[in-house]
Parts: C-alpha cells; structure tokens; sequence
C-alpha cells in the first residue's frame, strides 16, 4: 500500500512549512530512512526522512512552496500501484503541479539555503563551487551536510577537494572551516568591513524572541546552589562509565528539572487563546550553540527516562543539530528549556522564554567561592540558576518554589536515582 509522506509538525505552533528542496526524484527508489526532502520551519531546516521503502511515485509539492502541517507532500509506493485519489496539495500560493522526474545522472536543482545559512550572493566565486548530487553526494559516493555545501558554495570551495572528517568521509561544516582558515592565514591579512544578509536562523530567532518579549509578561528568580554534591556524584557514576557514555552537569540539571517539573505543572505549561494547557509530558529543550545562533533539541519524557540513557540521546541530537542533520522529533514538543552557559565562565544570565512555553532555566557557571559554615569561613562551589517565566501562567512564589525544590534535588542528587 502506497505510503504517503505528509509536512509534519514541528511544534505546538507550527502552522506550515517550506519545502526547501527535493533530495529525491520521481521514479527514484528509496529505503526507509533515508532522506527525502528539506524542509523549514519557523525554527530550522530540518531533513525529513522517507517512512517507507520504495518508489517515490509522486512529488506533490515544488520546492520552495509553503503548505499546511499534515498536507501530503509525497507519495511512496510499488512502481504498478493504482495511486487513485491523491493529488497535487492547495496551497495559498498558485497550485502547484508535480515536478518533473529528474534523472539520476543529472545534477539537481541548486541547493537551497540550509540550517541558518545566508543566501549565496551573485558572483563567480558562488559559482566555482561542484554541486553535489541530489542526495547530497559527491563524486565517489561521498557525502556533505547541508550547511557544508552552503557555505563552500559561498567561497568557492571545491568539496571534492576536501577530506571529509564525517561518517563514512562526510564533509561537515568544521572540515569546511578548517579548508578556508588556511586560505585565511595566506590571503587575508586583514579582516574588512563588510555588509552580509542575515542569517535564517538568526532571523527566526530575533522574530520568535521578538514576539516572546512582547506577548509574554517576563519575570525573572535567581537561585544559589550548592554545587558541591553535584560535582562529586558526576564524578563517581562517570568513573563506572565507559568513556562515550558520561554523563554531564547538563544532563543532570535536565533529569533534575524535569523531575521538579512534575509537581509545578503551571510550569510544564502553554497558553493556548484563552486556556492553559498543562502538558503531561515532560519535554525538556536544551539549547544548543550553533555559529548561525541557537537551537533547540528535545529531551523527550525527561523526567522517566535513566540519567545515563538521556545522556546519550542529548548527545546524539546535539551532534545532528551541529552537523545540519536535525530531524523532525529533535525539534518539535518541547514543553520547558533548559540553557546553560556555565562552560563560558558566566555568573548568571537571564533567559528569553521559548514560546509558548512558560518558562526557561538559565544556569550559570559553578565557581569556587568562600562561604559560610557553622560560622566559620570555607572554600565552597556555587551555582545560579535563574528561572524566567511568564507571569500569565505562573507568579512569583510558585517560581520560587519550583527553584528550592530543585535546589533539594541538586544538593542531595541521589534522589534522581530513586
């Protein structure tokens, strides 16, 4: 039975998205897995992955139309299958018709902006750049992210003449960087001002973080922990893990957090028109820094799932979102976010909220300070925590509250295992 491939929806208030590009033709075959279209969001370029094996047997909507959550976009199915009822999806620009089948051979369409990435301006040295095949690879079967090939086209770059550093010698943005900065030392003695476009994910960011502070009442709660039993817990249950399963201060702020989470559910909440909506699962965003700026990914069930296990998925889609390979469910769902700049040597920082959640934690880094015990002065390591939250779902005391009981978890982190 025909499988049919629709726009999903990438959080509470996606409403549509792009189709930024096709990465596979009509009449191409493809497995369960592998990539089949980028699309945009109001948050990112993401790879949207075929659910089904097959033949793609019809492209429904062309590259850069925007169209509705849940409208199909493609079909997959066997080469002979009737494909009665399906057809080209509306949309608010003129319908569009199916795009022509392009031969495997050929070269694909320019690729289209990814993850954040300025357009391309005119001129020869856009030009210069090899242009992957439609799946993204290169002569030889190798590959390159979206963001790699965006930003080689920008300086004419050869992929082909770069050594992927990726799975399976895939050319990442970093090996990208790594060609141009010797091309820097050589050529460029002197940086010059210069005039760029801004970047889509730092635009989606500035209109997103624009609407959250002009919609949402922010109030802000600072807190002081005692980072100390925290450091020498990490400290004892990495020494029993191998090396690319230890776990982090993130990490454990997140499974802390979302444990806290279940008992303020003003906290775990979104306004929705007149309603609140207390979400029941807890979806913790971690911000992730990005050099176009910053994303979410999602922890998903946070607050049942084992603190090494989280460990590992946060990982993953960390090292996705870095290399422009986020997919849909990295993204979508987050119910509370979680930044944390305590690796920049930050006192404490407050957060915009990420909408329409209702709060964000904001961590800074821990530091050794003296403090006071039993009235005598002693070497102590602290850390700030600063809640802010939206004062249309939660209130001041209810944010306190929230911060001490999570301030008991972090002080006595054996909790978390019980």
């Amino acid at each position: 039975m025909a499988e049919v491939v629709a726009m999903p929806k990438l959080g509470f208030d996606m409403a549509e998205g792009k189709l930024v590009r096709w990465l596979r033709a009509e009449g191409e075959e493809v497995e369960k897995g592998q990539v089949l279209a980028e699309i945009e969001t109001d948050k990112a370029t993401v790879e949207v992955e075929a659910a089904a094996s097959g033949t793609v047997r019809r492209l429904l909507v062309t590259e850069g139309t925007s169209v509705p959550v849940g409208t199909a976009i493609a079909v997959i199915g066997a080469p002979d299958e009737p494909l009665e009822g399906i057809a080209p999806a509306p949309t608010a620009q003129a319908p569009p018709a199916a795009p022509p089948s392009r031969p495997k051979t050929a070269p694909a369409a320019p690729p289209a902006a990814p993850l954040a990435a300025p357009a391309p301006g005119p001129g020869p040295a856009a030009e210069a750049a090899p242009e992957p095949e439609g799946d993204g690879r290169l002569p030889g079967g190798r590959r390159a992210s979206p963001l790699a090939r965006r930003l080689a086209g920008e300086k004419g770059i050869r992929l082909s003449e770069i050594a992927g550093s990726g799975p399976g010698g895939r050319v990442t943005k970093r090996d990208v960087e790594a060609s141009l900065g010797g091309k820097a030392k050589a050529f460029a003695p002197a940086a010059e001002t210069e005039s760029v476009p801004q970047g889509r994910l730092r635009a989606i960011i500035g209109r997103r973080m624009s609407q959250s502070k002009q919609q949402a009442p922010h109030f802000y709660v600072t807190s002081e922990i005692d980072a100390g039993p925290m450091l020498s817990f990490r400290e004892e249950i990495n020494a029993v893990l191998p090396e690319d399963g230890k776990i982090s201060i993130n990490d454990i702020i997140v499974r802390a957090s979302a444990l806290t989470l279940g008992k303020f559910r003003n906290l775990n909440a979104s306004l929705q028109g007149d309603e609140v909506v207390r979400h029941g699962p807890v979806n913790i965003g971690v911000a992730v820094a990005l050099d176009e700026g910053l994303l979410t990914v999602v922890a998903r069930d946070a607050d049942r799932k084992p603190l090494q296990d989280l460990g590992r998925e946060i990982r993953e889609m960390v090292a996705r979102a870095r290399q422009g390979r986020v997919k849909p469910e990295d993204i979508e769902g987050s119910t509370f976010s979680v930044s944390n700049m305590g690796m920049y040597d930050v006192d404490h920082f407050i957060a915009i909220i990420n909408p329409p959640e209702a709060a964000i934690l904001a961590i800074g880094s821990v530091r050794e300070v003296p403090v006071v015990r039993d009235g005598q002065l002693a070497p102590g390591k602290r850390m700030k925590l600063t809640l802010s939250a939206d004062h249309r779902l939660t209130d001041g005391v209810e944010a306190a509250r929230f911060l001490q009981a999570l301030k008991e978890i972090l002080e006595h982190p054996l909790r978390m295992l019980l």
